[in-house]
């Protein structure tokens, strides 16, 4: 055969522009087709044009601005029509009868070109577009004064990508996405908010089809159905302004933060048992926590999650509050009620780890796209879950612009980082065999670092005045300093040796604590290492570890003693305060997130006077610099007495700018310590300003009058002046210099 003989062969056998439609149709039916704006939408050829519409199920389609047909390719879904170039609007109107006999008309989504600039594809793929979240997932838009949805998602490695939902019922060909890159999009017009949508992702290679919901979506159905639903996205009418000003300017280092740690779920429902909405639960938290003198609340996740026992620490919508108490303009109005009434919002946020569910994202084209190629980083397997991987730079700027999201679009106050260890480390809760060192032969993620880092620098330079706060368990160096010093850049980090340390002492005999006074001095070692905050968190009420008034010794009486001790040691310990709800009257029975808190023990004395004592130490810590000005420096704090082991007695002096000094004494025996001398700095006369013992708090008011005490001019444990005190068992005081001597004041 010759050359020519070749080609006149190979143009004989070319599939005719039918046979190559009846190719794409298969394709199109399959929803495998590469490039379905290649064949769909409006075509020009000379002076003809063709329209091409795939409709599965359609009995007739026609145009209906010309009200001419399109024919159907016979025995396929694929219609087309041919005309004089000129004769058809840009986004013209297709009409058709579907397979029950309704008629239905709207704009053919393949008529519109890409909505998705280069610019924004090109700032997601190097991580760096912080707002990513308002070009990818369902966005309501008008084009060319056509109103519809964006939808764009990204699935780098998926052969096609569709769009299904309540608009096209649920048939994934109806609607397949364009490709961009790594990402796929298609504007759809006239679709209606709170329509309900996922996509159909196909598996490069194997051709199985995947239901996913939206990485980006910013509405659920609730559990346990799984679709997002279309969220209007016109801004909300913040009235925050004197709240967001005042945040900007202050000092949040020297400033009181008493935290109220709330699962929303289990804190209070309705008298039928259902979930509160999120006005509801804004109205009942604002009156309660605010009466109590918290200055923050701090929300266990609120991204939306399928598992009610996860407590929302395994989430698939990261750009979504849970759709159990309202959509995310409910949530925003949570927030603006709070500001208004002076109240703090920080949300526990979980950037470590993800949940397996399979329309979540896992797996999420088929490939580990946002957990780890590497088998011994992928998993927690402690939690059975997945890994970020934070070395990929589109997932990396999901969790950034998620952070964003929470700062920026709901006004938030603050991110509490969940568990940051199991970022930081390669061997977290993994056995030798299960992990690979990095390239310099450590343990340490270096992804993950950088990842936090570059976190902490975009939220400080962005939003002044919001609290990065890491929950980090181990002895991590520098979590708490800036990036440039070589630190992670967090504002706080949890105090988590304070919290084991004070527990385990307070949980031993008062006759036996002699023993075990190391706990109590050891931590004044590295209290000004970090910028600490003291948790006695949800994680200390649960896994049968029982309630913190369970935990205490002694009979009932000794028990809320006890108790109190440990709150009157919080509060006025260096560190940022942080209390799980119920914890703040002594809740009786661990904490359950089925059910509520038992809120009748209010009704009994004792649970009302620990009530009665949270409220007055929040307000000693609000109004007292000494208490709140230097937690996080040396000079705001002075042993007085750290060595009476024998005694169970404890004793420091704070400081704050106003350089007035606050003395605190614990007796932490069963035991009466009559005539106890504790060394001061200063003269003066010395007011009692709280008493742990005091009747309101439900105790027996031993000693729990406010009279002056007149410093002795007696040297006691290095300090020129001593004050003699009558401690009642298992009680702390404070006291306060009133009036300073002369020059001997500093």
């Amino acid at each position: 055969m010759t050359h020519s003989d070749h080609n006149n062969d190979m143009q004989h056998h070319r599939p005719s522009t039918d046979e190559r439609l009846m190719i794409d149709a298969a394709l199109l039916s399959k929803g495998i087709h590469p490039d379905p704006f290649a064949v769909l939408g409006r075509h020009g050829r000379g002076e003809q044009v063709m329209v091409r519409a795939f409709i599965p199920g359609a009995r007739t389609v026609r145009l209906t601005d010309i009200d001419q047909s399109l024919r159907r390719l016979v025995d396929t879904d694929l219609f087309e029509w041919r005309g004089a170039v000129g004769t058809l609007p840009l986004h013209y109107r297709l009409t058709w009868i579907d397979a029950i006999g309704c008629e239905r008309t709207d704009h053919d989504p393949y008529s519109f070109s890409p909505q998705i600039s280069l610019y924004d594809l090109h700032l997601f793929n190097e991580g760096r577009h912080l707002h990513v979240y308002r070009v990818l997932g369902a966005h309501p838009r008008v084009v060319d004064g056509i109103v519809g949805v964006l939808f764009a998602v990204w699935a780098p490695n998926a052969a096609q990508v569709s769009v299904v939902g309540d608009f096209n019922g649920w048939c994934g060909p109806r609607h397949p996405l364009r490709r961009r890159g790594g990402v796929w999009e298609l504007f759809v017009p006239s679709i209606s908010i709170g329509t309900r949508y996922q996509y159909e992702i196909c598996v490069q290679g194997s051709g199985e089809w995947l239901r996913k919901s939206d990485p980006y979506g910013s509405g659920f159905e609730r559990r346990p159905a799984t679709a997002n639903l279309i969220v209007n996205h016109i801004p909300y009418p913040w009235r925050d302004e004197t709240w967001m000003t005042r945040r900007r300017r202050r000092k949040w280092e020297q400033t009181p933060l008493a935290i109220y740690e709330v699962h929303l779920g289990s804190w209070q429902r309705d008298y039928q048992g259902h979930y509160l909405n999120y006005q509801e639960l804004a109205q009942r938290l604002v009156a309660y926590a605010g009466s109590l003198g918290f200055t923050h609340i701090e929300l266990m996740p609120v991204t939306e999650h399928p598992l009610d026992a996860s407590w929302g620490y395994q989430p698939t919508g990261y750009f979504a509050p849970t759709s159990r108490h309202g959509d995310v303009n409910d949530f925003r109005w949570f927030v603006d009620y709070c500001h208004q009434a002076g109240l703090g919002v920080i949300l526990d946020w979980v950037p470590g780890h993800f949940p397996k569910d399979p329309h979540g994202l896992a797996q999420f084209d088929g490939t580990y796209l946002y957990e780890h190629e590497d088998p011994t980083r992928r998993e927690q397997r402690g939690w059975g879950t997945l890994a970020f991987n934070y070395g990929r730079t589109q997932v990396k700027n999901f969790l950034l612009a998620s952070a964003c999201f929470w700062l920026e679009e709901c006004h938030l106050d603050g991110l509490r980082v969940d568990a940051v260890a199991s970022m930081l480390y390669l061997d977290y809760s993994r056995e030798s065999n299960e992990w690979a060192p990095n390239p310099f032969g450590g343990n340490e993620n270096l992804e993950a670092i950088a990842f936090l880092r570059e976190l902490n620098d975009v939220i400080h330079r962005r939003y002044p005045g919001v609290s990065m706060i890491a929950e980090e368990s181990t002895a991590w160096p520098l979590v708490t300093r800036p990036s440039w010093m070589g630190g992670l850049g967090f504002s706080m980090k949890w105090n988590m040796g304070w919290m084991h340390d004070t527990l385990e002492y307070i949980a031993n005999d008062p006759a036996l604590r002699r023993r075990h006074h190391d706990l109590l001095t050891f931590g004044l070692l590295y209290a000004f290492t970090e910028n600490f905050m003291l948790p006695l968190s949800h994680d200390e009420v649960v896994h049968g570890k029982g309630s913190l008034l369970s935990r205490m010794p002694g009979d009932r009486r000794q028990r809320f003693a006890n108790i109190r001790l440990l709150y009157v040691y919080m509060w006025t310990y260096p560190g940022k305060k942080i209390l799980f709800m119920g914890n703040e009257f002594a809740q009786e029975q661990e904490w359950d997130h089925a059910s509520i808190l038992d809120w009748d023990l209010l009704n009994q004395m004792e649970h009302h006077g620990i009530q009665a004592l949270i409220r007055d130490l929040n307000c000693l810590y609000r109004v007292t610099p000494g208490l709140h000005g230097c937690e996080f420096a040396q000079e705001g704090f002075e042993w007085l007495d750290c060595h009476d082991a024998t005694h169970s007695i404890m004793a420091y002096l704070r400081r704050g700018d106003d350089n007035k000094p606050v003395v605190v004494v614990f007796n932490f025996a069963a035991v009466a310590r009559l005539g106890y001398r504790v060394g001061v700095p200063n003269p003066g006369n010395y007011c009692q300003l709280l008493n742990s013992d005091y009747w309101a708090y439900g105790s027996g008011n031993h000693g729990a009058d406010s009279r002056n005490i007149l410093a002795d001019q007696m040297i006691h444990m290095g300090h020129p002046y001593s004050l003699l005190l009558d401690l009642p068992p298992l009680t702390a005081v404070v006291i306060a210099l009133l009036e300073p001597n002369g020059d001997d004041f500093s």
